[in-house]
């Protein structure tokens, strides 16, 4: 597991603007939530939360935005990386009726809960939020689940024109939610869980990662939480008491960097 495994890759597919999804062959088990180290051969190695999983083949989705992202975007079918994992926990299914809120590529890693919680005929509500309408993608993937797709764009190119965060605040005083789950920019994870007030909630944070087993330190948030091991998602009860969520997280150096 703490060893990478050398793997072709099976499918690579643009999604959007800067946005590419790749899939490979991985039989074992994995939970929605979970995430893979993948090692770009030459260039490093970068935690990468799934966003597609079959019993055979698992997929991840992510943005061409730095050295490692741009040497895996280029990347092509039959070319090869390195996985280790699955790390970390993954979301737990409470209540009946479900909602979920992604912003940006934090999407992805909602796609596969929304699916297991489909499948259990769980009534959700996806709302899918990025900057303009180019950035959007997977929305026809969750619309074939059955579940209830709302789009949000922060220049009104598509959908309600403003940050998901405000959209889920007004579902979430006109309907009953048992539960909300989240993934995305953390200032806007923090703003939606304000608004939860007693609703339970559960977010997936990301943070530099180095070993993703829990000894080198470099992911810890609040006091000793470890997102590789704690996480990478939390409660809202537990992310309460985080003083740095929402705020600041920390670079390579360990230097704080504000949201």
């Amino acid at each position: 597991m703490n060893h990478p495994i050398i793997i072709p890759i099976l499918t690579s597919t643009i999604e959007a603007t800067d946005i590419k999804t790749i899939t490979f062959h991985y039989p074992g088990d994995v939970l929605p939530g979970q995430f893979f180290m993948v090692w770009i051969p030459g260039v490093d190695e970068i935690p990468m939360s799934v966003s597609q999983i079959t019993k055979r083949v698992k997929g991840i989705t992510f943005r061409n935005i730095g050295d490692a992202t741009r040497a895996l975007y280029q990347l092509k079918k039959g070319d090869h990386i390195g996985i280790r994992g699955p790390y970390g926990n993954g979301f737990t299914l409470i209540g009946k009726r479900l909602l979920f809120v992604g912003g940006g590529t934090g999407i992805a890693m909602l796609v596969p809960v929304v699916e297991q919680a489909r499948k259990k005929k769980l009534p959700s509500t996806v709302i899918l939020g990025v900057k303009t309408k180019n950035q959007l993608f997977f929305e026809d993937r969750l619309r074939r689940t059955g579940t209830t797709v709302l789009v949000s764009t922060d220049d009104g190119s598509l959908g309600y024109k403003g940050f998901a965060s405000d959209l889920a605040k007004e579902i979430l005083q006109k309907e009953k939610i048992d539960m909300v789950y989240t993934c995305g920019p953390e200032r806007m994870m923090s703003s939606l869980l304000s608004y939860c007030k007693s609703i339970p909630f559960q977010a997936s944070l990301e943070r530099y990662m180095k070993c993703a087993i829990g000894i080198c330190g470099q992911c810890c948030v609040g006091k000793g939480l470890r997102v590789c091991l704690d996480g990478p998602i939390f409660d809202g009860a537990t992310l309460k008491k985080v003083e740095d969520f929402g705020i600041y997280r920390r670079d390579a150096a360990g230097r704080k960097i504000l949201f």
